[in-house]
């Protein structure tokens, strides 16, 4: 493979020279110039990505830190993130973690080492080791999509889960229901218990009693979903509507009703979040919170751009604002 320098002896030129001729950083005579472009093409050479990068300091690259790409909510804002990069001209470096604070400090040291331009982090929980890594690394631009306000030293991008929770169970209020339980995303995560506070906000400003048989907590899994309603139907009394803290705890919570020869939403409704492109088709459609995936994604990268570029040099929150979908999953029991 032809280097730098067999460029330069074949056009009787320095080095310097060439790299000038490459990367237009300063005049060359016509004539030289044509001499190395000619160079160029006899030798078939392909200047190093990596040396270029070195030289006008950008890799034109993104680092991507997600719990994991294989939940519809995540697979839908990764592809959306992805997109705005092809667009513009950067690629993406997607690294899953787990939550395990040892995977993403590796996954931040490997980013660092590939000289990425800035990194995204949305891995759906906040733990102060975690964020005390994410501090470490802060030299660089960096947007955190989904762990509220917690750090100083990064943007965020805040999606206000509790007005959503609040939503999806008034909505539910709305409708007649007065015994209504929730199928919970572990209460120790950040987002879930946001979601869950939103919850008892709605309950307590209707009077309503909330009954701790009728709080599950899952993995915002369709498992989970299905287990805790099951759990639910076994008791001698069950609600008329049940808050599930995700679309696809919704699916698997739809699953155990209909074993159980009930029907969603005569005999008990279910309202989901996020709005994931496959909820429109479940049996019943089903009602749902909607996170916009397309938003926050732009929102998020549009803000790494401008940190990137350094025209932003206060930190910045960024909220996105949840929306309810209705759709045919809650029934109306009210006059």
């Amino acid at each position: 493979m032809a280097t730098i320098k067999d460029v330069a002896k074949m056009a009787g030129v320095s080095t310097t020279t060439v790299s000038h001729v490459i990367n237009k950083t300063r005049f060359v005579a016509k004539e030289t110039e044509l001499l190395v472009i000619q160079a160029i093409k006899d030798l078939n050479y392909s200047p190093s990505a990596v040396a270029r990068s070195l030289k006008i300091n950008t890799t034109k690259s993104i680092g991507m830190i997600v719990t994991s790409s294989e939940p519809p909510y995540f697979a839908e804002v990764i592809h959306s993130v992805e997109e705005h990069c092809y667009r513009q001209g950067y690629s993406l470096f997607l690294c899953n973690t787990q939550n395990h604070p040892e995977k993403i400090r590796n996954h931040l040291e490997m980013l660092v080492k590939k000289r990425v331009d800035g990194i995204v982090i949305m891995c759906s929980e906040y733990q102060a080791d975690s964020l005390d890594l994410v501090n470490d690394f802060s030299h660089i631009p960096m947007i955190v999509m989904d762990w509220g306000p917690n750090n100083e030293k990064t943007d965020i991008i805040q999606d206000n889960s509790l007005e959503g929770g609040y939503m999806a169970t008034k909505y539910l209020i709305d409708n007649g229901h007065t015994k209504i339980g929730i199928i919970c995303g572990e209460l120790t995560k950040t987002i879930a218990f946001a979601r869950f506070e939103g919850f008892k906000k709605a309950m307590n400003e209707a009077n309503l009693p909330i009954n701790p048989d009728w709080i599950l907590e899952g993995f915002f899994e369709p498992e989970d979903g299905y287990e805790c309603m099951n759990k639910i139907l076994s008791l001698d009394h069950y609600p008329t509507a049940i808050f599930c803290c995700n679309d696809i705890m919704a699916l698997g919570a739809i699953s155990a009703i209909g074993e159980k020869g009930l029907t969603v939403p005569d005999d008990i409704s279910v309202i989901g979040y996020d709005n994931i492109h496959s909820s429109r088709f479940y049996s019943p459609p089903l009602t749902t919170i909607h996170q916009s995936k397309s938003r926050l994604a732009t929102q998020a990268m549009n803000l790494l751009f401008e940190r990137i570029s350094q025209q932003l040099k206060k930190r910045k929150i960024i909220e996105i604002h949840p929306e309810l979908v209705i759709r045919k999953s809650v029934k109306k029991i009210n006059n």
